[in-house]
């Protein structure tokens, strides 16, 4: 299954991008970085410059129907740019739209929140973004790993990198849950 990572041009944390993203390809799935802006994502470690990752997709030329599931991941910076970008905020809403699982770490509910995509939905993120949750009609809670199935698409996300084992376990065996239900002949 194609997974999309959705990412600014700067500002992703790095290890929130890394570790999903080795987690896809140990699931036997392939990532694409999908991006504001052609080129290289410049990736950070809290403030300071990390690597740069070669932009696989421009947002504009991407669909939800090329993708299985969608992967969104944090750095202050990152979510914070992305929900000023219309087309990425379309593309994220395009995910619930279709019914495709997303999954998100740390900051990046602030993107979700701009895609109106939490009302309704139980999630967790970076504490900061607790009122934002709450005012975009979420419920916040404080876990390691949260996966809601109260909406149209199943949704999984987690606080902070220390959670990253946890949250890459969770979002790969949702992804596979999805890949086999739209796999399997309807009506069984």
């Amino acid at each position: 299954m194609l997974i999309a990572f959705l990412t600014a041009p700067r500002g992703v944390e790095q290890v929130e991008l890394t570790e999903p993203w080795q987690a896809v390809l140990d699931a036997g799935d392939t990532p694409r970085l999908v991006s504001t802006r052609p080129g290289r994502v410049q990736a950070y470690r809290h403030l300071d410059k990390a690597d740069a990752f070669p932009v696989d997709q421009v947002v504009t030329d991407a669909s939800a129907d090329e993708y299985g599931a969608l992967v969104l991941p944090g750095g202050v910076a990152n979510p914070d740019a992305l929900r000023m970008d219309r087309h990425a905020v379309a593309f994220v809403r395009s995910f619930f739209d279709t019914g495709k699982p997303v999954a998100a770490i740390c900051h990046a509910p602030w993107t979700l929140v701009e895609a109106d995509a939490v009302r309704g939905r139980t999630l967790t993120s970076w504490p900061s973004l607790r009122t934002d949750i709450a005012n975009a009609g979420g419920t916040w809670v404080d876990e390691e790993v949260t996966v809601c199935h109260d909406g149209p698409n199943t949704l999984i996300t987690s606080r902070k990198p220390h959670d990253l084992k946890a949250f890459c376990a969770a979002f790969t065996a949702e992804f596979a849950k999805a890949g086999q239900e739209r796999m399997s002949p309807s009506g069984i």
